[in-house]
């Protein structure tokens, strides 16, 4: 059983999964045509950044409710964690990015593992009392698999590193195998901002990321787009 939920774990970070990932650059593509991110260099810090002042202070925390308020019922507090987290997102194109990735691996899980329970979360989307956002629904996932909260938080930071870097490779003259090394080189900081980030209490969720989230804004204005975010 611990095998085959590794397996599965494997399943849900593959970043071929059909969640949309690939259409959303979240305010990347915005600094690669205002000419502030030129560079694998710039790439790696921004990822860095976006790790430690974002991710893992914001996203994390979602999860971290997850494995909190489920085992014990507490739902509702769970969703409020959820929308807190939400609203922190100032652009309309990346909330609405993250809640349609997150709809559709919810609608991926019933299908791909109907064995586990995503029941409460499905119906609470349908009466409106879930936004049903990416770190939410990954973190239930994570935890009808078994799968440690620190592993299902560092799980979530390494599908947003690949995210951004395969976004970034259709953005900059950066090739495969350069990319391949920043993931690499990226890859060994997801327990780093989780030990950072551990100490928060999920309500205690915050961004300090202002240039990506200005970014994030003007995206929809952009003269031209490859990304819906």
């Amino acid at each position: 059983m611990m095998m085959r939920n590794w397996l599965a774990l494997q399943q849900l970070l593959d970043s071929a999964i059909p969640i949309g990932g690939f259409s959303h650059s979240f305010g990347l593509e915005t600094m690669v045509q205002e000419g502030r991110m030129t560079s694998s260099a710039e790439l790696e810090m921004y990822v860095r950044t976006m790790l430690t002042h974002s991710w893992a202070t914001s996203d994390a925390m979602v999860i971290k409710a997850v494995y909190r308020d489920v085992p014990p019922g507490e739902w509702n507090r769970l969703w409020a964690v959820e929308r807190l987290v939400h609203m922190q997102r100032l652009a309309i194109e990346t909330r609405q990015g993250v809640e349609k990735m997150g709809k559709r691996l919810l609608k991926l899980a019933a299908d791909i593992w109907p064995e586990l329970d995503m029941s409460e979360a499905a119906s609470a989307v349908r009466e409106g009392r879930c936004l049903a956002t990416l770190p939410l629904i990954h973190g239930l996932v994570c935890l009808r698999l078994g799968v440690p909260l620190q592993q299902a938080a560092e799980s979530y930071f390494y599908t947003c590193i690949v995210t951004t870097i395969n976004s970034a490779l259709r953005l900059m003259s950066i090739g495969q195998t350069e990319g391949q090394r920043l993931v690499a080189r990226l890859t060994p900081m997801t327990p780093l901002a989780w030990n950072a980030a551990s100490e928060l209490e999920p309500e205690d969720a915050y961004s300090n990321m202002p240039m990506a989230e200005m970014a994030m804004i003007r995206h929809e204005t952009l003269y031209s787009r490859l990304f819906m975010s």
